[in-house]
Order: structure tokens, then sequence, then C-alpha cells
């Protein structure tokens, strides 16, 4: 009666917390098993970014708590966000929750549900939930334990692993790693400064340590992670000949042996000073991405939001960032309907999203967040308007994004093997410009960098075949040589 579910909501933060979470149980004895319907513990990790996904964790919850009419053993559990910012008050609509633990208490879940167990063994009632939300200092470093290389029948809906052709399990070869917690930026629409607490980082020689342990597990490819991780180390670290505490943290993630690979995210675009742009292009194995988050193009709505930089330098950011690497790619955050927000203020928001020439873009309607300012603020946008100014921008988006996809049919480029695809029939793996790729391959392959020519392209996917053995380095050289020297052109920031 130890088989463990974790479902997870919303963001990569919260990825990486079921990972840790996950691992932390499996050490525990617990197995984490990859069907709801077939486990004894459910633990839903919550988001709490926009309303609705809230109401669908509720939802869900409900749904699951009509098991324990039928088992009443069955232990059913809510993480995360939503925890954080609803608390005990969730136990008013899901009275048979068993167990509310916020951002801050991942590692104790382990501890609790020990002793939900223990008094279930011992034939005792479960009896008052267990409610968990305090700040806890130091809490950003228990974030740090890994599901590597485990079967695929044992991994849940918390990692990536695949099986090779021998069933055996096959490595895992991209990891996320969490640098930093919390957000002192206050942004008028965002609840996250409240469900996960003031900004907090991590050491730099743990974090260093962890990604060293991950590449001799096979980790190819290291994601950073943080509320805001270009803020990473700030406090706790003095600039050194002009370099701050991110890019240093870079630099000796870099050196590591056996990482090919560098993304981070969620930035902001104040981090994006002079020596993170230069990394760019002194670093080879920071990834030509960026995830470069908008919200508006009005600088009018920009301070009502309070984001601390303007239309014009963000433009800036966008191209200096394509100034040090030709072929960078982006994707971004939108937010339409905010207070206030006028039909000028949409235009420059769609005039600025449309020069950003995106790949790929997150486009979120207003949602309001109680305890937010902009919860409160005058001039609320209808619905109706939100939807129809939303639409817009996700054809833009389209059109952008299709049109960014077909300039790399007939091209070279690296794709890191990640494992099979969605079918089982064919593998998968994502350019340095995050792209999703599908192709033929053998399952020896996967872990590695290969050359892939793109034969055909849609929106969001590429497709492509190997490059032969033995030409592959010079194809990738020359076609390197080829696209620098012809930088894409069109309407670009």
């Amino acid at each position: 009666m130890n088989r463990v579910h974790i479902k997870t909501y919303g963001c990569q933060m919260n990825e990486r917390d079921s990972e840790a979470v996950a691992a932390m149980l499996r050490a525990r004895g617990y197995r984490i098993v990859p069907d709801e319907d077939n486990c004894d513990i459910l633990l839903l990790n919550t988001c709490s970014v926009r309303d609705a996904a809230e109401q669908k964790a509720i939802g869900k919850a409900g749904y699951l708590a009509q098991r324990k009419k039928k088992r009443p053993d069955f232990v059913l559990g809510i993480l995360g966000c939503m925890a954080q910012n609803r608390g005990a008050t969730l136990l008013d609509q899901l009275p048979d929750v068993d167990l509310i633990v916020g951002t801050q208490k991942f590692h104790r879940v382990p501890d609790y549900l020990d002793n939900l167990r223990a008094a279930r063994d011992a034939g005792v009632p479960l009896g008052a939930s267990i409610v968990d939300i305090a700040e806890e200092a130091g809490s950003q470093n228990t974030i740090r334990d890994h599901l590597v290389s485990e079967p695929k029948s044992d991994a849940g809906n918390v990692s990536n692993h695949e099986e090779n052709g021998a069933g055996e399990p096959a490595p895992q070869v991209s990891a996320f790693v969490s640098i930093q917690q919390g957000c002192d930026m206050h942004c008028a629409f965002c609840i996250v400064p409240k469900t996960r607490g003031d900004e907090r980082s991590r050491p730099m020689d743990d974090i260093v340590a962890e990604c060293r342990t991950l590449a001799e597990r096979g980790v190819r490819e290291i994601t950073l992670l943080g509320q805001i991780v270009t803020s990473y180390g700030r406090r706790d670290y003095a600039a050194a000949d002009g370099v701050g505490a991110f890019v240093q943290l870079i630099e000796k993630v870099h050196a590591i042996e056996g990482i090919a690979r560098i993304r981070f995210t969620s930035p902001h675009p104040r981090g994006f000073r002079d020596d993170l742009v230069a990394a760019y292009a002194r670093l080879p194995k920071l990834c030509e991405y960026v995830h470069l988050p908008m919200q508006s193009g009005s600088n009018r709505i920009l301070r009502a939001m309070n984001r601390p930089y303007t239309r014009e330098r963000y433009a800036e950011i966008v191209a200096a960032l394509r100034a040090v690497q030709p072929r960078m790619h982006f994707s971004t955050d939108v937010i339409v309907g905010f207070p206030g927000e006028t039909d000028e203020d949409f235009a420059q928001t769609r005039e600025l999203f449309a020069a950003g020439d995106f790949d790929m873009a997150y486009i979120f309607k207003y949602s309001i967040r109680t305890g937010t300012p902009a919860a409160t603020m005058e001039a609320q946008v209808p619905e109706d308007l939100k939807e129809a100014r939303n639409q817009i921008l996700l054809d833009v988006l389209r059109e952008n994004s299709l049109r960014r996809s077909q300039s790399l049919v007939g091209t070279i480029e690296e794709v890191l093997v990640e494992g099979r695809d969605q079918t089982g029939q064919r593998f998968t793996g994502r350019t340095r410009g995050n792209r999703v790729c599908v192709f033929d391959a053998e399952p020896r392959l996967i872990g590695s960098l290969v050359p892939l020519r793109i034969t055909r392209a849609s929106v969001s996917t590429l497709y492509g075949e190997l490059v032969l053995v033995g030409v592959e380095s010079r194809a990738l050289k020359v076609e390197s040589q080829t696209l620098a020297a012809t930088a894409s052109s069109g309407a670009r920031l």
C-alpha cells in the first residue's frame, strides 16, 4: 500500500518540484506509478498563476475524493502553489483531502505520508488533515534530488525516461536544476510572490555539484530554473570583472565535462545586462534560445503592471542578442486584457509582438488573482474583448512560427536525441533553438548530438533525416557558416 502517483499542473518549476518529491519518496521506499487509477496515494502538485488552473485542480481533487467512499485508506494530497495560496480554506471545499503542503515544504512530504501510513496500518482513522504552508529558511536547498534512469513502469508522470531496444531504461539526457526560488518583483498581476515567497538563491557550489552528478549519470542538457532566474545570487555574490553571479554560475556549469547544452528559464528583461548578452557569443554550450517575457508592448500598461522596462528597452535587448547570435530563437509571455488596456495599448502590443518574430509564445487572457493589485484596478476589460485580442495574437504567432519553421527546411540542425516520440515508432529531440524534431533513428543514439537535415516543418515541429556518419561535422560547419553569413531577413526587432 505504498504506490504513489503525482499529477503535475503548471510550469517547469512545478515539474522539477514533482520530480524531487518523487525521488525523495522512492528513497523512503514508496513506488512512483504512472497510473492514477492504480495508486494508494495521489498527490496533486498545483498551479495558481490563473484562476482556471486552480479550478481545474479543485475539480480533479473533488472527483478523486469520491474514491474514499470505496477505499477509506486512499490518501489524497494537494501540494504546491494552490496549497500555499489557499491553505486550510481548501478543506471548506475539499474536506476529504488528507494533506496540504505549501511550496516551502515539499521535503516534508515523505514524513507526512509516513505518519498517515502508520496511522492507517495501526487501524487508526486518518482523522484531521495535515496542513503545512509555513515558511522555512533554506527550503530552496531541498529541491536537489532527481529521478534519473528509472524504469519506465516506475516513473509516473514526473520524468521523461524511455526504454531502449533491449527493454532497459534509456538514460535521461536532460534535467531541470533549481537554482533560485521566490520573487521580489511584485508585478501587479502576479500571485507568485505570495505562493513562492521572497527571492532565495542556492549556494553556487551546491548547484555545480548537482550538475556534475547529473553529467556523470548521462545527462547532456541542463536547464537552470528560477522564478526570476537572472536574479540568481545578486545579494550573495559580487560581480567579478563585470560578470554577475548568474553568468558566473553559467560559466561553472559550462566547464563541466559531459554537459553539452545549457538553457535557463524564466528570466526577466532587466536581467539581460551586457555580461549575459555577451555570454551567448563566448559560451558555446549556452543554447541560442531565450524565453524573454514581454507581457505588454505599451509603456503605459507596463507601468501599471509594475514591469520596470519599456518597449524600447525590450527591443534593445532583442536586437543586442541577435547581434551577438544571429541564429537566436525567442519565445515570450504576453497578457492581453490587463485592466485599463485600450485599443491603442493593444495595438502597440501587437506591433511589438509581430516585430519580435517569436518562435513560440504563451499568450494569456488577464485573469483576476485575488490579493494582487490588479484585482482591484478599475476599467477591467470585458471577456469578449480579451478573447478577441487573444485570438489576434495567436494568429500572428502562428504565421511567424510557421514561417520560421519553414525557413529551416533544407538546413542541417544539431539535435539532441531524447528518446522515442509519442507514437513509439520514431525518435524525438530538440534543436539548439528549442525546436522539437521527429526523425528515424536507433535507440543507441539516445543522448547523442546528431546532425539532422530538416525535410519539412509544421508550426511547432520539424521533421528530418539523419545526415550520413562521416560527413556530419563538415556539414554542420558549412551550414553554420552559411547561416551566419545570410542572417534571416524580415520584420524583426
